[in-house]
């Protein structure tokens, strides 16, 4: 294995390289040619430039462009293809558009082995990768969770500690939620009316932060009856903060909560049909079992993941705010749709697979 010289960093930040490169290196071990799934942010760069450490060739990277995009903030190609060409790794660069969205809608959703918000970008990124013949590719899913780079390591304790504390919040946000929701639904997302009822504990907190429908929203296209029977029988809130019970710290309190009902029950799910549907393995360095013992119990963060390089990124990268893996899907699918007023963002896509697809 590649080990850095220890003079160059310290035994905290030389533990987390050498553990980050040994999990690259496992994930690299295939009897075929293994790609980067490469965005402009620093997990899958660190992964491109770690295995770029290791390999004895080139490695081959892949990046969707999207024409929405093109000239913005959350137009990643440009800067994916300079630390492609910074690790001299053989990039392929495709642009996707609304007609490639609409002629494989029905393909995507027939793929998925229920109804997910997600995996859109995994699919066209999946389906690129096969088209370049790669069979094995890595993805840097589990850097936003482990590391803490997801805005609701911010947001869930500070609605906690600067709401959740008022007695009878979870009263008051429940007649709050009534009164204002109607009128917040028509200006912005209808789940701010719930802010004050969902405050009171972090399993509240994470489920208004992560939650794409709130309960009460839920009969607008599902049977009251059932959507009642089932909220009660599933018991959502105890179920969410027991996954975290004995937890003390905040930001492990969170990175748990992200790494069990975001991570595991929708990305990682969503990356293995999405995967497959193109015959790729999707393989996840970051949230190896290895690496998370290796690591375990230590408050490092992105930058630290970065800092171990032995070629460091570049400071625009590291200090762009997070975009995620972007598609202009809410583009897409308002383009063309006359029938009826399609809700903000993810939420209207979601309403449509539900409904042309799922619904009976």
């Amino acid at each position: 294995m590649i080990k850095l010289e220890k003079q160059n960093l310290d035994v905290p930040s030389l533990h987390l390289r050498n553990a980050l490169l040994e999990s690259v290196e496992h994930h690299l071990v295939s009897d075929v040619p293994v790609g980067v799934f490469l965005s402009a942010g620093l997990d899958s760069s660190s992964i491109l430039a770690y295995a770029s450490e290791i390999s004895k060739g080139p490695i081959e990277t892949i990046t969707l462009n999207f024409d929405e995009f093109s000239g913005s903030h959350a137009d990643e190609s440009p800067l994916a293809k300079e630390v492609a060409g910074l690790f001299q790794s053989n990039h392929h660069a495709s642009t996707i558009d609304a007609e490639d969205f609409s002629t494989i809608k029905s393909s995507l959703i027939e793929s998925m082995d229920q109804p997910s918000i997600d995996g859109v970008n995994t699919y066209f990124v999946a389906r690129e990768a096969s088209r370049k013949g790669l069979k094995v590719a890595l993805s840097g899913v589990g850097g936003d969770e482990i590391f803490g780079g997801y805005d609701t390591f911010k947001q869930v304790p500070s609605i906690v500690k600067n709401i959740g504390w008022i007695p009878g919040i979870r009263n008051f946000g429940r007649v709050f939620r009534k009164i204002s929701g109607p009128l917040l639904k028509q200006l912005t997302s209808p789940k701010y009316a719930s802010l004050f009822e969902y405050s009171s504990d972090y399993g509240s907190a994470y489920i208004l932060r992560r939650g794409l429908f709130l309960p009460w929203e839920l009969p607008e296209f599902l049977d009251k009856t059932f959507v009642e029977e089932g909220w009660k029988n599933l018991n959502l809130n105890n179920m969410v903060n027991e996954s975290i019970d004995g937890i003390s710290l905040p930001k492990n309190k969170v990175s748990a909560l992200e790494s069990q009902w975001y991570m595991k029950n929708q990305l990682l799910r969503d990356a293995d049909w999405a995967g497959m549907a193109h015959s790729c393995e999707i393989r996840t360095p970051l949230i190896d079992s290895f690496l998370f013992k290796k690591i375990a119990g230590r408050a490092f963060n992105k930058t630290d993941m970065a800092g171990g390089l032995k070629r460091p990124l570049p400071n625009k990268l590291i200090n762009r705010p997070k975009t995620g893996f972007a598609i202009p899907v809410q583009d897409w699918i308002l383009s063309g749709r006359t029938d009826e007023v399609v809700d903000r963002g993810i939420r209207g896509w979601a309403k449509i697979v539900y409904k042309e697809n799922f619904v009976t």
